[in-house]
């Protein structure tokens, strides 16, 4: 399947840059490959770079309440500059690494609403950048975070809902400025660990951190376990239910503390000075993308109706 969209035409009569992926749908620490095609305008033009970034649509949670915005997560030059003839047409092909710690979004034909990531493509011609628009990017799971996933539905949670939140999780090998919570309705079986389950993975080259949180009344529980990429090889149903165990013995106090929802989880797991950084670095990133987000948003629609 090959994914395109026109990103547009940087000044009147300029030049016009059409970015296909050919690999739409990646897996953490994969390869995205493609083309930018550029075709010349009505005179000359020096780009002094073309450079692909890959954004999300993070939640922030601050003193005035939640709002969200397009964060950016990983930048890549994928030409140096060149000289574009009047009408010239040229392609230059890129294949750039997905970082191990992108986000899910699509597993056993979900989707979840309202979270999105996509490849931004940035024209710079006489040093004024054309942001263009963004190609949304469907990320599948690893094999063992399939696994993982699988094994929680075959104890009976029912996937919810999934988002990605602002901040760094206290303790854990994450360098993105989000993470991603997956939510599960929890099953009667396990309902005393709470209503709702929260999944987190953080990703290395090496191994999975799987952070499993459960609301309760009186206080989250939380805990963490490793996984290497080679327990894909199995079944990890029994490891989930001694995760569940695990959960269960730690009940009366949190087996971790770091992530969460609303102002006291994020304060929890979040430096106050990164919040302030990330906060405001994603408003400056709103003020510039309006019309970014909004032609990003429709084509993330039609990606997954297609």
């Amino acid at each position: 399947m090959v994914f395109k969209k026109l990103l547009g035409a940087l000044g009147v009569g300029g030049p016009t840059v059409d970015t296909v992926l050919s690999t739409p749908v990646v897996r953490p620490g994969g390869q995205i490959q493609g083309q930018v095609n550029l075709v010349g305008g009505k005179q000359d033009a020096e780009i002094t770079g073309i450079t692909l970034t890959l954004v999300a649509r993070v939640e922030i949670e601050h003193e005035e309440g939640e709002s969200s915005g397009l964060s950016p997560f990983a930048r890549f030059s994928v030409t140096p500059p060149l000289r574009l003839a009047e009408g010239e047409q040229r392609s230059v092909p890129f294949s750039v690494q997905l970082p191990h710690e992108a986000p899910i979004t699509v597993f056993d034909g979900w989707q979840p609403h309202g979270m999105a990531v996509g490849v931004r493509t940035e024209v710079e011609i006489a040093g004024a950048r054309d942001k263009g628009d963004a190609d949304p990017l469907g990320i599948a799971p690893l094999p063992v975070q399939e696994r993982v996933l699988q094994a929680f539905t075959a104890l009976g949670f029912r996937l919810h809902s999934a988002d990605l939140e602002a901040g760094h999780i206290r303790g854990s090998a994450q360098s993105l400025p989000f993470y991603q919570e997956i939510e599960y309705a929890v099953p009667s079986p396990y309902s005393h660990l709470g209503r709702m389950a929260e999944i987190t993975f953080v990703t290395t080259p090496q191994q999975v951190e799987v952070v499993l949180e459960f609301d309760k009344r009186h206080g989250d529980v939380i805990n963490r376990h490793l996984l290497d990429h080679s327990a894909a090889e199995h079944d990890l149903t029994p490891v989930v239910e001694d995760w569940l165990r695990h959960a269960v013995s730690s009940s009366h106090g949190h087996g971790y503390g770091g992530h969460g929802h609303g102002g006291a989880g994020v304060a929890a797991g979040v430096a106050a000075g990164a919040v302030a950084g990330v906060v405001g670095g994603l408003v400056l990133e709103e003020l510039v993308e309006d019309v970014v987000e909004d032609v990003f948003e429709d084509a993330v629609e039609d990606f997954f109706e297609d």
